[in-house]
């Protein structure tokens, strides 16, 4: 099975995050001073800055990792 398909986008990550805090994402997007538009947007290209991932998990009362792993399991 080739990589890309284990491993889940950080939009569909988000979208979780934001039905396990029971908000929209119309909330989500006012809690991060944007439009819901922009958010959308961003969403759709699975594209966010890692600054963008914390101020997101903050929202959330989450925590962000960010790991690579190598073929033998060692995290960097």
């Amino acid at each position: 099975m080739k990589v890309s398909e284990n491993v889940m986008g950080v939009a569909k990550k988000i979208k979780m995050l934001v039905v396990a805090n029971e908000i929209t994402m119309k909330d989500l997007a006012e809690r991060l001073g944007t439009s819901q538009p922009n958010l959308s947007n961003k969403l759709k290209r699975d594209n966010f800055s890692e600054k963008e991932l914390e101020e997101i998990a903050a929202v959330c009362n989450a925590k962000v990792e960010i790991n690579f792993i190598t073929e033998d399991g060692t995290k960097i």
